[in-house]
């Protein structure tokens, strides 16, 4: 009997020209297969006109391997990778914002920022936002702890990673350079 695949949480890093309705043709794979994204974050890179997908998913490994393929065949995509949680480095921010009332007499709440390695962001009048960086799980601890303080407001981004491998992104694009992947109008140098 065949054994079932065990779903996974893993980043796609998508490596794009910097062209418009590429977000709606890659989201049209996931759609296609049923497949949700997580989370999803869009960035510049260190090589002018070259953007990084991150993607978020949760899958099986042969799933989000043949989502890795559909994506690499759309002309816009240089190169994108599969990567299971302990491949890469990442990180996520959160944004929490309190009422000012809250902390007027209470030192818990400063505590509780300060234990968990976030820091006050703003304080106004009337609001005082709190920035907390790292993985959604130590977010959410936070979140839990600042609620009963009378929490206004909660966002958390899509995850930011770089994977540890020693590949470089601009060695990668001399790379297909090379292989005469790039046409003359292209020119990424």
């Amino acid at each position: 009997m065949k054994e079932k695949e065990q779903e996974e949480v893993f980043t796609i890093s998508v490596l794009t020209e910097n062209k418009s309705g590429l977000l709606n043709a890659i989201t049209i794979i996931f759609t296609r297969r049923k497949m949700n994204i997580e989370a999803l974050n869009v960035s510049e890179t260190e090589i002018e006109g070259v953007s990084r997908f991150t993607i978020i998913i949760q899958s099986t490994f042969n799933r989000a391997e043949q989502v890795v393929k559909q994506i690499n065949k759309l002309v816009e995509v240089l190169g994108s990778f599969l990567y299971r949680e302990d491949e890469v480095y990442y990180q996520e921010i959160a944004l929490f914002k309190m009422g000012t009332a809250a902390f007027l007499n209470n030192n818990t709440i400063e505590r509780v920022v300060r234990n968990n390695g976030a820091r006050i962001l703003v304080i106004e009048r009337d609001h005082i936002v709190i920035e907390k960086t790292g993985h959604r799980d130590e977010i959410r601890a936070l979140r839990k702890k600042l609620e009963p303080f009378g929490l206004l407001e909660f966002v958390r981004s899509g995850r930011v990673a770089i994977s540890k491998a020693r590949r470089k992104t601009h060695e990668f694009l001399k790379e297909l350079e090379q292989a005469n992947y790039f046409t003359s109008e292209n020119n990424y140098q």
